[in-house]
């Protein structure tokens, strides 16, 4: 048995404000086959850009394509970051936090790592400074590409449907 939700009850769940029990409820519960399409359809909504989202790729970032085709890691503030074979990091501003100093701004004391044995890269969106990303690496360690989906077979298998052209 599947579980529908209503469009508010997802808005809270993307926005954080949805309570515990309820998230453990959807989790727990029989996933709804049209709750892609809702979660798609919100962030539609909540973006200022018509190019259509084709997967949410992280927090504010979308594939998309766009109206000549290209398909694209679009953040939500439309910022692009190149085509969505290519890591998105490598547009992305970067602050790297390999020593002592930087560390102690974010943490305590005594609680942060070596910086001779790990750095802290945040990864930022050029347009809009969102934080998009944190990466925990050992210094020298190259750029980590998160994912490549197969967005035609996730479409087809999955979704059970053509991807949009």
């Amino acid at each position: 048995m599947t579980t529908s939700y209503p469009d508010r009850q997802i808005e809270d769940l993307i926005d954080g404000k949805l309570p515990f029990s309820e998230i453990h409820k959807m989790l727990s519960s029989f996933k709804d086959p049209a709750r892609f399409d809702q979660y798609v359809a919100i962030m539609q909504g909540r973006v200022p850009w018509e190019d259509t989202i084709l997967l949410p790729y992280g927090v504010h970032l979308f594939i998309v394509q766009r109206p000549d085709g290209q398909r694209v890691v679009k953040c939500d503030c439309g910022h692009e970051f190149g085509d969505y074979r290519t890591n998105w990091k490598e547009s992305a501003l970067v602050k790297v936090r390999d020593s002592e100093a930087s560390l102690l701004e974010l943490y305590q004391t005594m609680t942060h790592c070596d910086p001779e044995w790990m750095e802290l890269r945040e990864f930022f969106c050029p347009g809009c400074v969102a934080l998009l990303e944190v990466e925990a690496l050992p210094p020298g360690y190259p750029l980590v590409f998160d994912f490549l989906p197969d967005l035609e077979t996730f479409y087809r298998d999955w979704l059970g449907r053509e991807l949009p052209h």
